[in-house]
């Protein structure tokens, strides 16, 4: 019977109950190891183990298992115990090796693997903590406690005592412990070993199936001078390989420092840590482990607060941004030299203060184009001469260039031309005693700098080899200058301004979003905003301009006669967007949308506030952009040699966009690549409307407030991560196959559940690959928000023209008796009776017409009158969809 079958056969509960004892209601008993009137003696039945929090104990510091406790109970050795330990199972005693307890032993196989030599050795050193008196006071005012972390102390000893195996020692070289030593004095038969690091703090580094692939010492215990050693071969992580989901990182620069952080409880919950191996060993693996991190949206630097560590953070910082360009950086401001040092002077309740006042790196992003520049220039062309001996080239001012050297000093002024078949620049030269010489040339010609060379030389009283030298260097860095510009305009794109948030504003911003209804808090918000009424349109007008985000963004066509407020409606909305992610625009002329530069779209928010003035060119550019996501024409180009040629202008998408029409029925091949939405013409909404302006003349509406809250609902939308999102339900839910278009209608259906996920994303599960799962309630809040627009595809009446035509049914119900459809009616009473103006309802009454909802006799000269054709029962049509969205959404809930 081997340890792991004792293990699984004699339950802690067994030993108490051998022994007599028995836990209280918190699983506690007075130790039975010292005198103890107070339990201190916490059991742990869930992993079989125990331990004592009180000090004077000597058990402290320590977790026992069952053999543990009947070694210490009885006064008796480990093989002893396990016998003991089997004569409770019930079992005969045999003789047990105990290879647990004995880790070594593990390790002396011939083809014994690096991570299993390391891992043993090093269960051996953390071991050896609780019986070295110095490892344990060092630790002690190193602020390190043994029992929180892993910790180990090499005494140099481990390859020692009477179980010498020479495959143990062999396997030790190998990995790096120990290296051959001449003899052994008292046995000359045997070879000596030097052990690596002795008298050494020893921590564990790990690869990603969390083995120990190699080992940290810090030599501190019995030498005044601390020393780092690694193993050679050194390879993984401290203290481990992040989780894949970690959202922030501290990187520490040293392994101490790293270790001293795990000890707090509340920042392991928040945060991930990872040790840089010093400020010059953030190697390539580290970088790679949180290039992998899909979820990082923060790395927090904790490096020394000294001239290194500063300059590291800098550096690393800017490495990781340029891996991680979505990133925030920020550090810690440490009171101390470093994060142990402070650990020691102060409580741990520091670090937490630290944490939140952390001073942030790239709130907006700025670049140094100078910097840049030049060091593009050395690095452009690994055959130009070296700056080192001929100057630096002085690019901060475009139009005034500067080079010096041991002759003279030379200044560019008015920059330098785009075209690539001359360099013709005007040069001033000027002497170490400040005389000077203005010319203008053209660098490409060589009789041009020869002249000017002797003419200066004589002039200035300088060498004419050395000046005609340092124009042919000149003319090799203004050619790479002219590229790295040239190329940085070709390639430049607009970066998305940062937005950096303090620790207590984005905190308030994640826990609104944890908290449950997020959609319904915030629509209530969205009235916060100054929206008045429509309740249903607003939420669902932003969730689609929120889709911005998404690969397969979405699209809203408002539907409404003029004056209904539809224009103001997708303003407000558009206004709780992030603004540096919106193009709002009441005209497009025919060619705008192809001129504009290749990524301004991609990923945005475009707003046309009447989409009915657009042209049939501007309209077809609209509507390529919203289906394909991208605008390709041919255009001629003129080259910078001055030749004209054919090109291919490409601007990209995808955006979501909303619109606005007073004519919902003309634009058919637009309506079945959007949702239609139809603004509340109601005369409730007209009461709510007046009520807000009149309280907003009286002085009772906060402005300020509103403000404050569409910015918070901005940095709402600005922390929502894009995300892949998968519906297992997807299968099992049928549009009305009466709408309009069905075939578009389903996938916007689907993309629209996903806008539901994607805002309950802090609620949501999700895959190994990190996909949001949609959940059956988000299908049922889609559909909820979304219906209207789904019977408005069912329905051949736009928005406007259903609502005048359900108003006037109303009408004649109330007004008339007998058979409605007999009844005739006039335009005038209509307009009178419904407050419309002549206009609209002479579109309405005609369009009903058209549609063969109405019948309309009579003269121009002597008026019409109108007849219901068809009365249809539009209540009966949406409870019908209604059921049977209903019915689909209760079959997914059984």
């Amino acid at each position: 019977m081997d340890i792991k079958d004792i293990k699984q056969q004699l339950t802690l509960a067994n030993v108490l109950h051998y022994y007599n004892l028995k836990g209280d209601k918190q699983n506690r008993i007075c130790c039975p190891f010292h005198e103890d009137k107070t339990p201190s003696f916490q059991l742990y039945y869930k992993t079989q183990t125990c331990y004592c929090f009180s000090s004077n104990c000597k058990t402290h510091g320590k977790s026992l298992d069952v053999i543990d406790f009947v070694m210490l109970k009885e006064n008796i050795s480990k093989h002893e115990a396990i016998l003991k330990a089997q004569q409770i199972i019930g079992v005969q005693p045999e003789k047990v090796v105990s290879k647990q307890y004995e880790p070594l032993l593990q390790a002396v196989q011939p083809n014994a693997s690096r991570e299993t030599i390391l891992n043993f050795i090093f269960t051996y050193f953390k071991n050896a903590i609780h019986n070295s008196t110095p490892a344990r006071e060092y630790l002690a005012a190193r602020g390190l406690n043994p029992t929180k972390i892993e910790i180990g102390y090499n005494t140099g000893q481990f390859h020692h005592g009477a179980r010498r195996d020479e495959q143990l020692l062999s396997n030790c070289v190998s990995v790096g412990l120990l290296h051959p030593w001449g003899v052994n004095s008292k046995k000359p038969e045997l070879q000596a070993y030097k052990p690596f690091a002795k008298y050494g703090i020893c921590f564990a580094l790990r690869n990603k199936a969390n083995q120990v692939t190699s080992l940290y010492f810090r030599s501190s215990v019995n030498d005044n001078n601390a020393k780092h050693y690694y193993l050679k071969d050194s390879a993984g992580l401290y203290p481990k390989y992040p989780n894949p989901k970690t959202t922030k990182l501290i990187i520490t620069e040293s392994i101490i420092d790293c270790a001293s952080l795990l000890q707090i409880e509340n920042i392991v919950k928040e945060y991930t840590l990872l040790a840089a191996y010093g400020t010059n060993r953030l190697n390539d693996e580290i970088k790679a482990a949180i290039k992998e991190l899909s979820d990082l949206k923060e790395i927090i630097f904790a490096f020394d607060n000294d001239e290194a560590g500063v300059t590291a953070t800098a550096k690393y910082s800017a490495e990781l941004k340029t891996l991680m360009p979505h990133i925030i950086c920020s550090k810690l401001e440490l009171p101390c030299k470093d994060v142990n040092e402070t650990l020691i002077a102060h409580n741990e309740e520091i670090f937490l203060h630290l944490l939140e006042n952390r001073t942030f790196l790239f709130s907006i992003e700025s670049a140094e184009p100078a910097k840049a520049i030049n060091q593009s220039i050395e690095n452009k062309n690994p055959k130009a001469p070296p700056l080192e001996g001929l100057g630096r080239l002085q690019t901060q001012n475009p139009n005034k260039l500067q080079l010096t050297t041991d002759t003279a000093t030379y200044l560019v002024l008015g920059g330098v031309p785009k075209q690539l078949d001359n360099l013709k620049i005007m040069l001033s030269i000027e002497n170490k005693e400040g005389f000077k010489s203005r010319n203008k040339i053209d660098l490409y010609e060589d009789k041009q700098i020869e002249k000017l060379s002797k003419e200066v030389a004589e002039k200035l009283e300088l060498r004419k080899d050395l000046l005609e030298n340092d124009l042919y260097k000149l003319t090799d860095l203004i050619e790479q200058y002219r590229d790295s510009t040239s190329e940085t305009l070709a390639t430049q794109v607009e970066e998305p301004i940062q937005h950096a948030f303090t620790i207590n504003e984005r905190k308030e911003l994640e826990d609104f979003l944890k908290q449950p209804k997020v959609i319904k808090r915030l629509n209530d918000l969205l009235e916060k905003t100054g929206i008045v009424g429509e309740r249903g349109n607003r939420i669902f007008l932003l969730l689609i301009a929120l889709s911005y985000k998404m690969k397969d963004p979405l699209h809203a066509l408002i539907q409404g006669s003029s004056g209904s407020g539809k224009t103001k409606l997708v303003r407000q909305i558009s206004d709780c967007i992030p603004q540096e992610k919106v193009s709002r625009f009441t005209r497009i002329s025919d060619k705008a949308l192809y001129n504009y530069s290749k990524d301004y779209f991609t990923n945005r928010l475009l707003i046309i506030e009447d989409v009915d003035g657009l042209s049939e060119e501007a309209e077809l550019a609209f509507r390529e952009l919203q289906s394909s996501g991208e605008l390709r024409s041919s255009v001629s180009i003129k080259l910078d040699n001055g030749a004209i040629t054919g090109g291919e202008k490409i601007v990209n998408g995808p955006i979501a966009s909303m619109s606005c029409t007073t004519k919902g029925e003309i634009y058919e091949d637009n309506m079945s690549r959007v949702f239609l939405i139809a603004v509340d013409e109601s005369l409730e909404q007209t009461k709510r409307i007046i009520n807000y302006q009149n309280a907003m003349a009286a002085g009772r509406i906060d402005k300020q407030e509103q403000k404050r809250t569409t910015a918070f609902v901005q940095n709402l939308i600005r922390i929502i991560d894009a995300k892949e999102i998968i519906n297992p339900y997807a299968e099992k839910i049928q549009l009305p196959e009466e709408a309009h278009k069905i075939r578009r209608l389903n996938d916007l259906f689907h993309n629209f559940i996903k806008m539901a996920t994607l805002i309950n994303q802090y609620q949501r599960k999700k895959t190994e690959q990190g996909k949001l799962i949609a959940e059956i309630e988000d299908i049922e809040t889609a559909i909820e928000i979304m219906f209207e627009s789904i019977v408005l595809k069912v329905d051949e009446l736009d928005g406007s023209l259903r609502q005048f035509y359900e108003r006037l049914k109303a009408h004649i119900q109330k007004n008339y008796k007998g058979n409605h459809s007999k009844v005739e009616f006039t335009q005038r009473e209509i307009r009178q009776a419904l407050n419309i103006s002549k206009a609209q309802i002479n579109r309405y009454l005609h369009n009903l017409v058209s549609l063969e909802y109405l019948y309309s006799n009579g003269f121009s000269n002597r008026g019409f009158k109108y007849q219901i054709a068809y009365w249809d029962n539009y209540d009966t049509i949406r409870k019908k969809i209604k059921e049977k969205l209903s019915q689909q959404i209760a079959s997914l809930k059984e």
